[in-house]
């Protein structure tokens, strides 16, 4: 069976992820077979998997890092929010119900066997399994049911490592205090910790590191400097989207700029990273409460977990206004998976599959209608872009079948059929395809549409070099054989 080494934060948002997909792509190089594994993840930001399923975005990440496709073993339990309170659980890659947080606590004992099932499966077929915790495991009035965390790592018998992130203040207490709220048993399972995202001088914390080992007896894998490339890789939570009040002067340097609403459930909002890195663009994320910029070449709505919810929230915020206004003015916007599904004449809930029972008018920019019904679509696919003829490829993941006539005139082909549609003018257009912009030549063509200077950025190629460069940031600040001899063989604990 395969080694396992598990990471857990002091909070959420510590660097785990990325900490993993660095260790994941540095054992890799070493010759090892590495599988990331998430017992439970709670995230909007998910990815498609080679068996058909949905897992979270960074377990897809750190998979690519691992040079594995993901499957869905490698994140069991994926809880994504959707409503006040309620999340709807995927289980084992497929949409299992919804719950709110007192009724999903009665489920996680019977959860555990699942997650439990699928990290020995991954163990089969590996040498080393890099495990990622949730939030915190000092959170003790949540440890009854835990499977996220030390309840995860107590029935697996998984050693653990604490990391702690430096940029907050108080590391110091974050993981003494951690270590303390832990029971006998669980400071048992601690091999020792990491403290990331340091700035500055590195000697200077030496001071630190022996409080560390005084107050806790563990031993220091490292201390990690902030890694600004980190911006390049695919983000999780929506807490990474930075809010952006555009000034009311043009952009700098001929850039185009581009405008996104940040809907209260955004979803796999990575579709927008490639737009990022593009020098010719502004990237401008729009929080609630300002109005989307009038300079703007192109509005672009984000999918959603919530799509009647948020396009409620939309008008609330006069952002309808404001795109009638953009339209009108001659500037394009475009739909992505639920924001295509708004931008018809109509979305009727019939099933009650996102809480109420009803219809709601949609914006009334494309001659289509969605009904939000059947089987969720899960499919990775390639096709071409038809007003280009320039290759796309990504994935679906949506509810609902859409049509109308404004689908006479579809946006692409893909696998043989043909998905989203344009409007007369070609100013407004919307698909389901996720990872659309990933592809170089299309997001060129389609940049120059608007004005852009496309420079010659390789999105995928960007992504590949990120990771090695994060393996050997690693390498140089981790003692990553140390941590390699920490790691040790399952001992599962029978359940039931």
């Amino acid at each position: 069976m395969a080694l396992a080494l598990m990471l857990q934060g002091t909070g959420s948002d510590v660097g785990k992820s990325v900490l993993l997909a660095g260790m994941a792509r540095a054992f890799t190089r070493r010759g090892l077979k590495v599988r990331p594994f998430k017992p439970q993840n709670m995230s909007n930001n998910a990815a498609v998997t080679a068996d058909g399923g949905e897992i979270g975005r960074a377990q897809a990440l750190q998979a690519r890092a691992c040079g594995a496709r993901p499957v869905t073993d490698m994140n069991p339990v994926l809880l994504k929010p959707q409503s006040e309170g309620q999340a709807q659980i995927v289980l084992a890659g497929k949409v299992w119900g919804t719950a709110c947080a007192r009724e999903y606590r009665q489920l996680t004992p019977g959860l555990l066997p699942v997650v439990l099932a699928a990290f020995t499966r991954l163990t089969e077929g590996a040498d080393l399994v890099l495990i990622e915790g949730a939030g915190s495991p000092a959170e003790i009035n949540l440890r009854a049911g835990d499977i996220a965390n030390m309840g995860f790592a107590d029935a697996a018998g998984v050693p653990v490592v604490l990391i702690g992130d430096i940029e907050r203040g108080g590391v110091i207490a974050q993981l003494v205090g951690t270590r303390v709220l832990l029971s006998a048993s669980e400071r048992a399972l601690l091999a020792g910790y990491i403290v990331n995202k340091f700035r500055g001088e590195i000697r200077l914390f030496d001071g630190g590191i022996d409080a560390l080992s005084e107050h806790t007896g563990l031993r220091c894998f490292g201390v990690v400097p902030y890694f600004p490339a980190v911006a390049n890789l695919p983000g999780e939570d929506s807490l990474a989207l930075v809010p952006h009040s555009p000034t009311a002067c043009a952009p700098e340097d001929g850039r185009v700029r581009i405008a996104v609403p940040l809907l209260p459930h955004i979803a796999n909002f990575d579709d927008f990273d490639p737009l990022r890195a593009e020098p010719g663009v502004e990237l401008v994320m729009i929080s609630p409460g300002q109005p989307l910029p009038r300079d703007a070449a192109l509005v672009i709505l984000p999918g959603s977990k919530a799509t009647i919810g948020d396009l409620e929230f939309l008008r609330q915020e006069g952002w309808d206004i404001d795109l009638l206004a953009h339209r009108r003015h001659g500037g394009h916007i475009l739909g992505l998976c639920a924001g295509y599904q708004m931008l018809g004449r109509s979305i009727t809930d019939r099933f009650g599959m996102e809480g109420r029972k009803e219809t709601i008018k949609g914006l009334g920019l494309l001659q289509i209608d969605t009904v939000l019904s059947g089987t969720k679509r899960l499919a990775e696919t390639t096709g071409i872009e038809l007003s280009t003829g320039l290759p796309v490829s990504g994935y679906e993941m949506h509810l609902g079948t859409t049509t109308g006539p404004g689908m006479e005139r579809p946006m692409l082909r893909l696998g043989g059929g043909v998905d989203g549609c344009l409007s007369r003018d070609g100013r407004v257009a919307g698909c389901y395809l996720h990872g659309l912009f990933a592809s170089d030549p299309f997001r060129r063509a389609f940049l120059q549409t608007l004005g852009a200077d496309t420079g010659e950025l390789a999105y995928e190629q960007q992504l590949e070099a990120t990771l090695d460069d994060l393996a050997d940031h690693l390498e140089h600040n981790l003692d990553l054989s140390a941590l390699l001899a920490a790691a040790r063989s399952p001992h599962l604990k029978p359940t039931g």
